[in-house]
């Protein structure tokens, strides 16, 4: 049996988050889904796992909406192919934030940074004036990263604040650009930087996921490798 793996976000307001919960945890139970889905009132954040045709209609469910959420039909997603389910069981939680970075400013739904496709990152890049700044951990960046960007040094994502508040002036640093593992980081860190008053606020869509999938290793900015928070620990580009 050849299970899907889907690893999905959305930021987008929830005004009952419990009440989605209530929703959706017997769909998913009804459907053989295993994994964990965060939900709270700016969105939600999950990786769930099973049958191919039963994870589509879960996420359809999750696009057409229902009396608990608006549709969700913006949905940043990737699946993967798993031979056995990578979980055991189903946890749906509610919790204050979908991705934790105790900045109330910092709302995505609302204002977040633009969007830059993965075919479309190196020529930003390339830009002089551009300010690279990797939004992950120091666990994470010193196992790859991009070329030339910034290491913020922070061990947990709440501690980015600080480092916006030290290191980063919106009159010095017009542009700037940043990435994470799969989008979601720095989604959020590109609505505070926003709140904060930088002007150009820049974010590599789908992380450094979707980027080494579609950039050919020739043409990749990219060294070394990307921490994944599941059995691979890390991926990048084959070698040879």
């Amino acid at each position: 049996m050849t299970i899907t793996v889907a690893a999905f976000y959305q930021f987008i307001q929830v005004p009952n988050p419990m009440a989605l919960r209530e929703a959706l945890l017997p769909l998913a139970s009804r459907l053989g889904l295993k994994g964990t889905l965060i939900l709270a009132q700016e969105g939600l954040n999950g990786t769930l796992s099973g049958e191919t045709d039963r994870v589509m209609a879960f996420l359809d469910a999750l696009r057409a909406g229902s009396g608990a959420a608006p549709p969700m039909t913006d949905l940043t997603l990737k699946c993967a192919k798993a031979g056995a389910m990578p979980f055991r069981r189903l946890k749906i939680r509610v919790k204050p934030e979908i991705v934790t970075l105790a900045a109330q400013e910092a709302d995505p739904s609302h204002r977040a940074g633009t969007y830059v496709a993965p075919e479309d990152w190196n020529a930003l890049l390339a830009d002089p004036d551009v300010l690279l700044v990797d939004t992950r951990n120091a666990f994470e960046v010193a196992l790859g990263t991009f070329e030339g960007a910034t290491d913020p040094g922070t061990i947990q994502f709440t501690a980015f604040p600080a480092f916006v508040s030290h290191a980063l002036n919106p009159m010095q640093h017009r542009k700037i650009a940043m990435f994470c593992t799969g989008g979601i980081r720095c989604e959020k860190a590109s609505s505070l930087l926003l709140a904060r008053g930088f002007p150009e606020v820049y974010h590599l869509k789908g992380g450094i996921l979707a980027y080494l999938d579609k950039i050919p290793a020739a043409q990749s900015r990219w060294q070394g490798e990307c921490f994944v928070f599941d059995e691979r620990v890390s991926v990048g580009y084959a070698a040879g």
